[in-house]
């Protein structure tokens, strides 16, 4: 299946990439979807507060930061989590980027 670079079954193509990118990351914040996804901060921040509206995604916080996971009450949720894996299929670029992304804090003391 070919999807085309700028598809945005979800309104727009904002608002897809980080759908595709929350569905590969499990959760995530703000400023890492940015750095990952090459956009604005806020446009980012705009998209989710769409997607929180919606009902799609699900924030909450974590000290002073804000982290986002798809909704876990969502009524389609395993379908969506199907869809949004066929997008992440299609999206090599983005997937390379999620599994370079380090998630947990280096050792204290270990060289660089």
């Amino acid at each position: 299946m070919v999807v085309k670079p700028l598809s945005s079954p979800f309104g727009g193509q904002a608002r897809t990439r980080v759908l595709v990118a929350l569905r590969l990351l499990g959760s995530s914040f703000p400023r890492e979807l940015s750095r990952m996804l090459g956009t604005p901060v806020s446009g980012v921040s705009r998209a989710l507060a769409g997607l929180e509206r919606d009902a799609l995604v699900s924030g909450r916080l974590v000290g002073r930061t804000r982290v986002y996971t798809l909704n876990p009450a969502y009524f389609a949720k395993r379908q969506l989590e199907a869809y949004l894996t066929r997008l992440a299929d299609a999206d090599a670029e983005l997937r390379e980027r999620t599994s370079q992304l380090r998630r947990r804090p280096r050792r204290s003391g270990k060289p660089l």
